[in-house]
């Protein structure tokens, strides 16, 4: 039974899955900043910057639209099964949704490739 609207849980979640995202964004540049990977990291080292800059501004937007709802999302039980529980809040309300492990890996790196699509300037010749 749902307890929260659809656009409730759709802000919430967006908000859920690209905080996740920007973590793994984050975690990759920190590699690549401190490991050299490639030949050259500096090209893939502006892509993610690029795609972080784009998740934190959507991210932004979302922190405001879930204030202006009265929405929070909470990580409330991680279980050995696989399994990682979520509860979402909105006003007076709540509902709790259980997401296979697996399945959270997909929506973030559908969310990953959504960001990497982003058009990064050439560098310019000297």
């Amino acid at each position: 039974m749902r307890n929260i609207t659809d656009e409730e849980f759709k802000i919430a979640s967006r908000y859920l899955f690209l905080s996740m995202a920007i973590e793994v964004i984050q975690k990759d540049l920190n590699t690549l900043r401190n490991n050299s990977i490639f030949k050259i990291n500096e090209p893939y080292i502006k892509l993610l910057e690029v795609a972080e800059r784009k998740a934190i501004e959507e991210r932004k937007k979302l922190k405001q639209q879930m204030h202006i709802n009265q929405l929070k999302v909470l990580l409330t039980d991680r279980s050995e099964g696989g399994f990682t529980e979520y509860t979402y809040y909105a006003k007076r309300k709540e509902e709790k949704r259980r997401y296979f492990n697996p399945a959270i890996r997909k929506k973030v790196l559908l969310i990953l490739r959504d960001l990497l699509r982003v058009q990064v300037k050439p560098i310019k010749e000297t």
